[in-house]
C-alpha cells in the first residue's frame, strides 16, 4: 500500500476553525487558500469538515469516475442549502429520482427545442432595449439590475409563454431572499432551525410562500385550460416517462424553480461580468462589433446567424472563465476513498472551486488578463475549463444559456454604447454565484447608426 500523501490543513480557530473566514469573504478565502496550501486542502467550519479541491486532475479522479462516491448532498429529511429552495429539482436530487428526471427533461433543452424558444427570447431583448430608450441617451443604469431583468423575463417568457412582469416585482426579491438564506446554510452549520420565527426564518418562509403560491397557481390555471403553448412548462406538463407516468405538481414545483433559479441568476451575471469586461476593454468589443456588424447589418440575430459568431462564442467563454457565474460545486463523500494518493474521508464535503480551476496558473497563461483568442484555438480543455460542471450533472441548461447570452448580447451591443461610471475593479462576492459586489453602474450611450 503506497503511504498517503497527507493533504495540508488550514489554520484556524479552535472551535469554529475556518467559519470566521469563510464568513467575512467565501470568495478571498478560497482564493487564498489555493494559493498558501495548494490545490487541495481540508478546512473546517465548525463542526463540518471540508476539502477544497482546486486541479483538474482531481476533478476528472472525483467527479468522473468516482461519480458514486462524490454524492449531491441532499437529504429530504433535512435539507440544506439549495435544497432548502429547490426541492428535489434536478440540481439538488440524486439517485433514482435524479437520473428519471434527467431522462423526462433532456429533450426539452435539446437544440432543435430551443430553436422554438427563440422568439420569446428576442421579445425580452426588444422589451430591454424599449426600456433603455424611454430612458435615454446618457442615462445611468445599474446592469446588474438590468441583467437581471431581462433574464427573469426571458425565463418566464420561455417557461410560460407570458410575462410575468407584473409578478417580477415579488419573484425577483423573494428569490433573493431564498438563495441568500441557503447560501449562508452551507457555511454555517450552526443554524437555527427553519421553525423557529427567527427573523431570517420568517423572511425565508415569507418568500418561499410566496414562490410557491405563484408557481402552484400558473400551474393549475395551465391545467385547467390546457393550450397548445410551446413552451417549457407544457414540455414539463406533458414529459412522461416509459409507463407514461407523467410528474406530480410538486416535482414540476421544483424543476420550475429550479430552471427559474438557475436559468436567470446565472445568465444575469454572465452577462453583467461580460459587458463590463468589454468595456474595459474597448479592442475586444471593436473586434466583436466588427463581427456582429459584419454578419447582422443591424437585424435581429437568426438561429443561423448565431451558429456564425466565433468571436462573439469566444468572449462568452473567456468571460466565464475569468469570471464563472457558479464559483464552487458542492459534493458529499459517502465512503471512505482516495484521489491521487491520498485519502479522503467519509461524511466530508468536498467542494470544488470552479474559479480556482479556471485561474490555474499550469493550465492558462496569465490568467487575470481577459483574452478572448484563447478560445479561437481548438485545443481540449476538459476539466480545465468547467463553467456548466463536469461529468453526468453537468448543467442541463448550457446551450440555451449560450444561445440567449449570445442573442441579447448582440442585440445590446448594436444598439448601445456601455461607460462604467466607477473606475475601480469591481470586488467579487459570491453567494452561490459569483456576482459584482454593489452591481455595475454604467451610463447608456445610444448608438448612432453608421454603417
Amino acid at each position: 500500500m503506497p503511504q498517503n500523501k497527507t493533504i495540508p490543513k488550514t489554520k484556524g480557530e479552535f472551535l469554529l476553525g475556518n467559519l470566521r473566514q469563510m464568513k467575512a469573504n467565501p470568495f478571498q478565502a478560497l482564493c487564498d487558500w489555493r494559493r498558501d496550501y495548494g490545490d487541495l486542502v481540508s478546512f473546517r467550519l465548525a463542526v463540518r469538515h471540508f476539502y477544497l479541491i482546486s486541479h483538474p486532475k482531481l476533478i476528472e479522479q472525483a467527479l468522473i469516475k468516482q461519480s458514486d462516491i462524490f454524492v449531491k448532498m441532499y437529504d429530504p429529511k433535512k435539507p440544506t442549502g439549495l435544497a432548502l429552495v429547490l426541492g428535489q429539482g434536478l440540481v439538488t436530487s440524486q439517485g433514482e429520482l435524479w437520473q428519471q428526471q434527467r431522462r423526462l427533461m433532456q429533450p426539452v433543452f435539446q437544440r432543435r427545442n430551443l430553436a422554438l424558444l427563440l422568439p420569446q427570447i428576442v421579445t425580452a431583448g426588444n422589451n430591454l432595449l424599449a426600456r433603455w430608450r424611454l430612458l435615454g441617451d446618457g442615462a445611468h443604469v445599474n446592469l446588474s439590475d438590468e441583467m437581471m431583468q431581462v433574464t427573469l423575463e426571458v425565463i418566464t417568457q420561455t417557461m410560460f409563454s407570458t410575462s410575468v412582469l407584473d409578478k417580477i416585482e415579488r419573484i425577483a426579491p423573494a428569490l433573493d431572499t431564498l438563495l441568500r438564506y441557503a447560501a449562508k446554510s452551507v457555511i454555517n452549520p450552526l443554524r437555527i432551525p427553519l421553525f423557529i420565527p427567527t427573523q431570517a426564518n420568517r423572511e425565508f418562509n415569507a418568500a418561499s410562500s410566496l414562490l410557491d403560491d405563484l408557481i402552484y397557481g400558473i400551474i393549475e390555471q395551465r391545467r385547467a385550460q390546457p393550450a397548445a403553448h410551446s413552451d417549457l412548462l407544457d414540455m414539463l406538463l406533458n414529459a412522461s416517462d416509459e409507463n407514461g407516468e407523467l410528474m406530480s405538481d410538486k416535482q414540476i414545483r421544483d424543476e420550475v424553480i429550479t430552471i427559474f433559479t438557475a436559468g436567470h441568476e446565472t445568465t444575469a451575471n454572465l452577462l453583467t461580468w461580460t459587458l463590463y469586461l468589454l468595456a474595459r476593454h474597448p479592442d475586444v468589443l471593436a473586434k466583436l462589433r466588427q463581427e456582429l456588424d459584419t454578419l447582422l447589418h443591424g437585424e435581429i440575430p437568426t438561429a443561423e446567424d448565431l451558429q456564425q459568431f466565433v468571436y462573439t462564442r469566444a468572449v462568452l467563454n473567456e468571460s466565464m472563465r475569468l469570471r464563472p457565474p457558479v464559483g464552487i460545486m458542492m459534493r458529499k463523500i459517502i465512503k471512505d476513498t482516495e484521489i491521487d494518493g491520498h485519502s479522503l474521508k467519509q461524511g466530508r464535503l468536498a467542494m470544488f472551486s470552479i474559479y480556482n480551476i479556471h485561474h490555474h496558473p499550469d493550465f492558462w497563461p496569465e490568467p487575470e488578463q481577459f483574452d478572448p483568442e484563447r478560445f479561437l484555438n481548438t485545443e481540449s480543455r476538459r476539466f480545465s475549463f468547467m463553467p456548466f460542471g463536469t461529468g453526468e450533472r453537468i448543467c442541463i441548461g448550457n446551450h440555451f444559456a449560450l444561445l440567449e447570452s449570445q442573442l441579447l448580447l448582440s442585440m445590446i451591443l448594436q444598439h448601445f454604447d456601455l461607460q462604467l461610471l466607477d473606475t475601480d475593479e469591481a470586488e467579487i462576492e459570491m453567494a452561490v454565484t459569483l456576482k459584482p459586489k454593489g452591481g455595475v453602474p454604467a451610463k447608456l450611450v445610444v448608438r448612432s447608426r453608421h454603417h
